[in-house]
């Protein structure tokens, strides 16, 4: 079952806690969710939905707890509701037992470190500036430019973010934030963004300069653009020159 590689059990239980009466038939079904994990909505996601879709076997079904289905349905069901899908009845976490010793427990939430980073319903992709012009545009239309530099983290927490962000920013752009609120912003992208992040640094596995562009939406920021910091990419180089002294059009 493509759901459930790479977890400590190779034996299931059937029916399984979804109703599902073989392993062709959880496995069919299970593979409509193979597209929000790929969002990477919840670093719990997997263990919560192969609790459902793939028991361990054992004597009794080992439940997940009603705090894992609800940290994970928290983070997923924003995501889901982006396509159109409510979160789904079946799954609904009342009828999870509260935490005991005898359910499955939230992992990242049991251990020390940052907040669950969210994956937003809005993709971000590195591209190369179209031209100096056009570009000088993006900034203009953005709410924020910085430019940023991320550096891989050897040991991450139990964390979907697998980037620092060295100590300097430079700022283009500020918008209707302050300058002493980029930084925090950013950090807090950093984190949150793990679908943005993990595009962005593809190409760049262990991280890189970037400039980042978009708009400031309440305490978040949402990235339109990344732009890998190269100089062999001229038309951003141009761009990022001329910025101070250009006129944006009204």
């Amino acid at each position: 079952m493509a759901l459930c590689q790479n977890i400590s059990y190779d034996t299931m239980r059937m029916p399984n806690l979804l109703g599902h009466e073989s392993p062709a038939e959880a496995v069919q079904q299970s593979a409509s969710w193979l597209p929000l994990l790929a969002r990477e909505c919840h670093p719990d996601a997997r263990i919560f939905l192969c609790s459902l879709f793939a028991p361990i076997c054992l004597d009794r079904f080992i439940t997940p707890c009603r705090s894992l289905c609800e940290s994970v349905r928290d983070s997923c069901a924003p995501i889901m509701s982006c396509y159109g899908y409510p979160w789904p009845d079946i799954l609904h976490c009342d009828q999870y037992p509260a935490d005991h010793l005898m359910c499955i427990s939230s992992i990242s939430n049991s251990t020390a470190g940052p907040k669950v980073p969210q994956a937003s319903c809005h993709d971000c992709e590195l591209e190369e500036a179209p031209s100096s012009k056009e570009t000088l545009e993006t900034f203009c239309r953005s709410d924020f430019v910085v430019k940023l530099r991320l550096a891989r983290l050897r040991n991450s927490p139990v964390s979907l973010s697998q980037f620092s962000l060295a100590a300097k920013l430079d700022v283009l752009k500020h918008g209707p934030l302050l300058g002493g609120q980029i930084r925090s912003h950013v950090e807090l992208w950093l984190e949150r963004d793990a679908t943005c992040v993990k595009n962005m640094t593809r190409q760049h596995p262990r991280g890189g300069a970037f400039l980042v562009t978009g708009t400031v939406q309440g305490d978040r920021l949402l990235v339109s653009k990344v732009y890998a910091w190269q100089r062999r990419d001229k038309n951003l180089m141009a761009a990022s020159r001329k910025w101070k002294r250009y006129r944006c059009r009204r």
